[in-house]
């Protein structure tokens, strides 16, 4: 049964797509069947594997998920591609408990087809992220290393901790990603020790640092194992996927 991640922020600009992405790429890449929904009405994380928005999203009708499901050109990884059609946006921000219904359905019918699959979701603590909460069994969040990291955070948390409680425990913390690392920064340092000093074992051991070849690897398509495989982001979202399949 695959372990399902919702990749979540409310702010926007912190490594949740890049995460997303890297990281689906890293565990595909390890062996692993992979699956990458985007939910973004941006569809960063689509393009970001060189594939165009879908003219409808999957998840909103009622066809077998695997029919709109893409294989990108890493081996293993699969991708349920976004939409930027305005009425799909409009559904999502706005959704209900029966889409709710529809997206946890969608899920379990693929579950046995991989083992790991990502949801990038928009940088929002709305009505979509919490109906991808829902239908998650482990949420992880990318904290930027600036001023604002903990900015509505705490608000995102009670929103995790109350999903956590509707689905009986079916939720838990997959774990808080620290992004845009600059070890030779004082603010990263004590951002860093601020958010292990909070949120204890959640926190991964793994940082991603800011590289650009993270940056640059989107705009042709790919992900950083392709793009730059031997870059500063490569190896830390290999660390990462590491440091992912030992808490399994």
């Amino acid at each position: 049964m695959a372990r399902i991640f919702s990749v979540v922020n409310q702010k926007g600009g912190v490594g949740k797509t890049t995460t997303s992405v890297n990281l689906s790429a890293a565990l595909a890449l390890a062996g692993n069947r992979t699956l990458l929904i985007d939910i973004d009405p941006q569809c960063n994380a689509t393009g970001a594997v060189g594939v165009d928005p879908a003219s409808r999203h999957a998840l909103l009708g009622d066809s077998p998920l695997g029919e709109s499901v893409i294989q990108t050109e890493t081996p293993g990884l699969s991708l349920l591609p976004g939409s930027r059609r305005f009425q799909d946006a409009d559904v999502m921000a706005n959704s209900d408990a029966n889409a709710t219904v529809r997206l946890r359905g969608h899920l379990d019918s693929v579950m046995d087809d991989y083992d790991y699959i990502l949801i990038d979701c928009p940088p929002s603590a709305g009505a979509m992220t919490e109906t991808a909460l829902t239908a998650s069994t482990e949420v992880m969040i990318p904290i930027q290393c600036e001023y604002f990291a903990m900015v509505g955070v705490a608000q995102l948390i009670g929103t995790i901790k109350k999903v956590i409680g509707a689905t009986n425990g079916r939720l838990t913390f997959g774990g808080i990603l620290l992004t845009m690392y600059d070890e030779s920064l004082e603010l990263t340092r004590e951002i860093d020790e601020d958010v292990r000093d909070f949120f204890g074992d959640i926190v991964f051991e793994n940082v991603v640092p800011r590289d650009v070849a993270l940056c640059e690897a989107p705009s042709h398509g790919q992900t950083v194992f392709q793009y730059a495989p031997r870059s500063r982001g490569a190896f830390a979202y290999t660390q990462l996927c590491m440091e992912v399949l030992q808490r399994d």
